[in-house]
């Protein structure tokens, strides 16, 4: 799987937009029972130092995150890859862009809200468990120093 096929960037556009919500209800959301709970105009996508992201693999939607940017440290947030496209490679890759997006605006340090069956994904690439933090809703904490 060529890398230089991919691209991490903002939705810009009204399709990027309806492909990242599409992608984020999907699979974050419907397929976890929560229906019609998912907000597209959420204050927290366009709030200042959060930066929503989708994944592309040769111009086509496959992936999103939203990174918030606090200081040092970055918080990846609801990191998700299309239901059909899952289990390829493609998260191992989003997650390396991701860490180069949060380098890229000066963090060293990545915080994580893993959903229980991703633990062990994240595990694989070095992320540890923050020991002795709260669950935050069905999310365990999950942190990698970049430095």
């Amino acid at each position: 799987m060529c890398e230089h096929s991919y691209e991490l960037r903002a939705p810009d556009s009204a399709e990027d937009w309806k492909a990242y919500h599409e992608i984020r209800r999907k699979i974050l959301f419907e397929n976890r029972g929560e229906f019609g709970v998912y907000d597209e105009n959420h204050p927290d996508e366009r709030r200042d130092g959060n930066y929503p992201l989708l994944l592309l693999l040769k111009g086509e939607p496959i992936g999103v995150i939203r990174v918030d940017i606090n200081g040092l440290q970055a918080i990846f947030r609801r990191v998700a890859i299309r239901e059909d496209l899952q289990r390829a490679g493609h998260g191992r890759v989003l997650l390396a862009l991701d860490e180069s997006f949060a380098q890229s605006k000066g963090c060293n340090h990545i915080l994580s809200y893993v959903a229980p069956d991703a633990v062990e994904f994240y595990q694989r690439f070095g992320y540890a468990l923050v020991q002795d933090a709260p669950m935050t809703g069905t999310g365990i904490s999950m942190q990698k120093n970049l430095a």
